[in-house]
């Protein structure tokens, strides 16, 4: 299959593109954003709500 004109103009400017960038430098690398937690912190507040306060209520019974 032959190719268009429009293609072997695409690849034409691919290849520039490319020739360009040989011999550069690489990018410095940028810096590192902080990562983040994949639980939001309302599920672990929701959490530690829920583990703290029911120890609390289970001390309260023992002790009253």
């Amino acid at each position: 299959m032959a190719q268009t004109p429009q293609q072997r103009q695409a690849n034409m400017r691919f290849a520039k593109a490319q020739e360009k960038k040989m011999g550069r430098p690489e990018q410095p690398v940028k810096k590192r954003e902080p990562q983040k937690s994949p639980i939001s912190k309302i599920w672990i507040i929701l959490l530690g709500f829920v583990l703290i306060g029911g120890l609390i209520f289970e001390l309260l019974k023992m002790f009253f």
